[in-house]
C-alpha cells in the first residue's frame, strides 16, 4: 500500500529519489508522472497515486509526454530504490540498521539487496552504513564537548570500534579530528577519458575534483587554485582501493556502462548552490533541461542567473552534471571545461541510454 501523505510531499518536493517508486495520475488532465516531474503541481484533490505505470493506464491515463514516465526501465527503477535507501541511511546512521530491516524498507530479499546495492553504489549495505556513521561522527566531533559523546552519538556501541578504524577511516584518531587536526591533504590522479584528460583528486571524506582538461599540468594547477591551502600527494601505485572504486565507476559511466552515479563528495558550496546541485543530479542519465526549467524545479523560477551561475562554480564534473543543462533555446550555453566536451557527453549519454532501449 502506498502512503498518500509521503507520496503527495513527494510530489510537493519533486524528488527525483522516489522516481520509480510510484506515479501520481492527474484526473483533470488524464496524464500520469513520476514524483520528480517539472509541470505545475497540480490541486491535492485531483491527483491519485500508482504503483506502476500499468496501474495507472489500467485507470484510464496516459504517460506524461515531459517526464517519460514509462523511461524508467528496471535498472533505472533499482538504482533509484538504492539511492533512496541511501538518504535513509544518511538521515539514521545513528540508529541501528540491520540488512533485513533495509532489506525490507527497499522491498527485496536480504540477498537482492547485497547485490543491487553494490552494483549501484559499490560497496556492500554494511560499509556504506559505515561510511554515514564515521560522516555523523566527523560533524559530532566537531560540535561536541566530549568525544565520547560524540562517538555514541554517531550510533556507535563503543569507543573502541572508532579507534580501531581511525587511521584508515578517519585519517587521525577522534580527538586529534575534534581539535582541528593538521591541513587538508587532497590526493590525486589524472587518467584518459572519453572526453580527454580527466583528474579526479580527494580527501579523506571523499571526492572534490573531478576535471576534464588537455594537459596534466594544467588540471593539476586548476586543483591547487581551487584549494590554495591545501598539501597535495599525487596517488601512488597501486591505488587505494576506495579511490580506485571511484576512478572505475566513473570510468564505466563515461563509458555508457554505468548511468548511475553515487559517490561520496567533500565540497562546499552555498545554500543555493547545493540546491541546485542536488537538482542536477535529479536530470534523468541522458536527458537535458533549460536553465530556467532548474530554477523553477528548485522552486525559484526569477532565479535561472543564479542557476547558471552555480553551474559554472560546480567542481566536480559528472557526479553534478551540470552539463546536462542547456538554454532554453536548444543551445548549449555555457560549459566551463569546453563547449565541445559538452556536446560529447550529452551525445554519449543519449547514445548509450537508446542503445538500451
Amino acid at each position: 500500500m502506498l502512503d498518500q501523505e509521503k507520496c503527495w510531499q513527494a510530489v510537493l518536493d519533486r524528488d527525483a529519489s522516489q522516481d520509480g517508486t510510484f506515479y501520481f495520475g492527474v484526473l483533470t488532465t488524464g496524464v500520469y508522472c513520476r514524483p520528480s516531474c517539472a509541470a505545475r503541481r497540480p490541486l491535492r484533490q485531483n491527483v491519485r497515486f500508482y504503483a506502476s505505470p500499468g496501474d495507472a493506464e489500467r485507470a484510464g491515463l496516459r504517460a506524461c509526454r515531459r517526464c517519460h514516465p514509462r523511461d524508467l526501465d528496471a535498472a533505472k527503477r533499482a538504482a533509484i530504490r538504492i539511492q533512496a535507501l541511501c538518504r535513509h541511511i544518511e538521515q539514521h546512521a545513528d540508529e541501528p540498521l540491520p540488512l533485513r530491516d533495509l532489506a525490507e524498507r527497499a522491498g527485496l530479499s536480504p540477498s537482492q539487496l547485497q547485490k543491487q546495492f553494490r552494483a549501484v553504489v559499490g560497496v556492500s549495505p554494511k560499509q556504506f552504513v559505515e561510511a554515514a556513521r564515521l560522516k555523523k561522527l566527523k560533524q559530532g566531533l566537531r560540535n561536541a564537548k566530549d568525544v565520547t559523546v560524540a562517538i555514541y552519538d554517531a550510533g556507535y556501541g563503543s569507543s573502541s570500534r572508532v579507534y580501531e578504524r581511525a587511521d584508515t577511516r578517519l585519517g587521525m584518531t577522534p580527538k586529534q579530528y575534534r581539535l582541528g587536526g593538521v591541513d587538508v591533504v587532497i590526493t590525486y590522479a589524472a587518467v584518459d577519458s572519453p572526453v580527454g584528460r580527466m583528474m579526479i583528486a580527494a580527501t579523506d571524506r571523499g571526492l572534490c575534483f573531478v576535471q576534464f582538461g588537455d594537459t596534466d599540468a594544467a588540471l593539476l594547477a586548476g586543483l591547487k587554485r581551487e584549494y590554495p591551502a591545501a598539501k597535495f600527494e599525487p596517488m601512488r601505485e597501486p591505488h587505494h582501493p576506495d579511490f580506485r572504486r571511484w576512478l572505475d565507476a566513473l570510468s564505466r559511466h563515461l563509458a555508457g556502462r554505468q548511468p548511475q552515479l553515487d559517490l561520496p563528495l567533500d565540497i562546499r558550496a552555498t545554500a543555493f548552490q547545493m540546491k541546485v546541485w542536488h537538482y542536477l543530479q535529479s536530470i534523468p542519465y541522458g536527458e537535458v533541461q533549460s536553465y530556467s526549467e532548474v530554477a523553477a524545479g528548485i522552486g525559484q523560477p526569477s532565479a535561472v542567473r543564479a542557476v547558471a551561475s552555480a553551474c559554472a562554480r560546480n567542481r566536480v564534473a559528472i557526479l553534478i552534471p551540470c552539463h546536462r543543462v542547456i538554454r532554453g533555446t536548444g543551445e548549449l550555453g555555457g560549459y566551463r571545461w569546453g563547449l565541445a566536451r559538452k556536446r560529447a557527453l550529452i551525445d554519449r549519454e543519449r547514445a548509450s541510454r537508446a542503445a538500451a532501449r
